[in-house]
Order: structure tokens, then sequence, then C-alpha cells
């Protein structure tokens, strides 16, 4: 198997966003706005050791000057740096075709909202290489925009098989799960990623996908991502997504109140007050 980390890309993440079937770049989002996300993977703009994006990483800068020497596929990269996406496709489509290339073109397409070119990519990239964790994460990822949750699951599934400890697409595994109101397997998974990255729910750089689940599934989603951030000691972030689950309906404040998960929050001013507004409306 080989070992995606090292080569520079990563993997999609899943979260609970507003517009159906969309991307945003989570590394311009400090904090969460509207719930969990769905992180891609991209490979890096240089093969340097320096340069290498793995999970939890922010994407490398473009080079302030054009590099003559560029092939391809490194030109798309800077583009990708700086978020003009069609011009990278365009590059990538004169690179010599690799799982890799396929896969950020993929990516690059999604961030376009080209969900079926972008699934095409993908597809062809496990076409090179069947055992790619990364891409069929990020397959996963269009599924979830098209609201076929069920499907997601099956190819994050598949992906853990060849990535058991990938905390990225055990939280996207967790976030489907939620979706189909399994909502214990869904913590089990969150969970999960906890274990293996206690940051995973702090990542702000990785390419996020919206989820387009109904508002009380956002709620569960942003409730237990609430959880998951208290255990990995986060408390302003739990806050919000606590914030977010009482507005969309899932909890209220009284149970929030009594439940012995959130008792690392209590005293803290911006929880007593958040629980004092909530109650007052």
């Amino acid at each position: 198997m080989k070992d995606h980390d090292q080569r520079g890309v990563r993997p999609l993440v899943v979260t609970a966003l507003l517009l159906a079937a969309a991307v945003s770049i989570s590394a311009q989002t400090a904090e969460p706005k509207s719930g969990p996300a769905a992180e891609t993977n991209q490979a890096a703009a240089s093969p340097s050791p320096t340069a290498t994006v793995s999970p939890g990483q922010a994407a490398p800068r473009a080079p302030t000057a054009p590099n003559p020497n560029a092939t391809p596929e490194q030109i798309a990269d800077s583009l990708m740096a700086h978020q003009r996406y069609q011009a990278a496709i365009e590059q990538y489509k004169k690179a010599p075709r690799s799982a890799d290339v396929l896969n950020k073109m993929g990516v690059a397409y999604q961030l376009l909202f080209n969900l079926d070119d972008a699934a095409r990519c993908y597809e062809q990239s496990l076409k090179f290489d069947p055992k790619n964790s990364i891409a069929i994460n990020n397959l996963g990822t269009v599924y979830v925009s098209q609201k076929q949750y069920s499907r997601a699951e099956k190819a994050y599934r598949k992906a853990l098989k060849l990535e058991p400890k990938s905390a990225l697409v055990h939280k996207n595994l967790g976030t489907a799960l939620l979706a189909q109101h399994k909502y214990e397997k869904g913590w089990k998974e969150y969970q999960n990623a906890l274990t293996d990255d206690p940051d995973v729910f702090k990542n702000n750089t990785a390419v996020r996908v919206e989820n387009p689940a109904s508002v009380q599934d956002r709620g569960a989603m942003n409730f237990y991502m609430a959880k998951g951030c208290v255990r990995a000691g986060q408390a302003e972030r739990a806050i919000e997504y606590l914030r977010m689950a009482i507005n969309e309906g899932f909890t209220t404040p009284k149970k929030v109140a009594a439940d012995e998960e959130f008792a690392g929050l209590r005293g803290i001013p911006a929880y007593e007050e958040m629980l004092a507004t909530l109650r007052a409306q």
C-alpha cells in the first residue's frame, strides 16, 4: 500500500454545512460558522519535503515568481494555492495522467461545484491506483453532497480498510452516519477520529465539502462535534457547536446543562452566558 501522506495528498472531511452540493476552503474559516465539514485530499505545490501537505497541515503557498522549469502539474498546484481552480484544471489536463493528478483535478472540479466531473476524476484515479484511500474518501464526499449518505458510508468504510488510522475518514464516516440518524455509531466514529488525532476537530486547513443535511441532522452533527471538542480540550469551539445544535433544535439549554459530557464547560463565562441567552429566547 502506498503512503499517500508522503506523496503530498490529503483527504476531504465531511461536516454539516448549509448549502447543498457545495465546497469551501476550510483554511479560510478559523472558527465553526455553520457546522462540521468535509476535507479533501490535495497535493502539495512542490515535491520538496518542506512543502508536502499531509492531514492537518496548511496548504503550501504558491511561489512568488514563476518557475520557467515548472511542469504543468506544478503550475496547476500553484494555481490551486491561489484558488484559480479552472486554470488549474487546464494545467492538470496537460500533465501525464496519474492517480495523484486525477485526484487533484477532481478536487478542483469539486471546488467549482462540478460534482459529475469531480466523481469522474476520482473514479479514473482509482483505475490507476485501486487502493488509493484518498480518492475513495474524496468520492465519498461527492456522495455526501448528493445526499447519497449510504453510498458515502460504504466509500468511507472502504477507505478505512486501507487506512484504518485516518482520523479524517473516521470523522467523515461519523458525519455520514449521523446524517442517517445512526447517532451512536456516528459518535463512535467521532471518538475513533479523536483517538487517532486529538486535533482532528480543530483542523481548519483542509478543503471542506458542505453537507446538504436537514437542519435537524446538522443539529445532531454539531452536538456530537461539541462533545468531541470537549474531549479534545477545545472549549471555545465546543461552545460554538453547542450554540448551533441548540439553535437547530437538536437539544435544549436545560439538557445541555444537565449533560455530564459538558461538565468541563461549567463555570466558563462564555458557556454560562450562552446558556443564559438561549434560555431567555
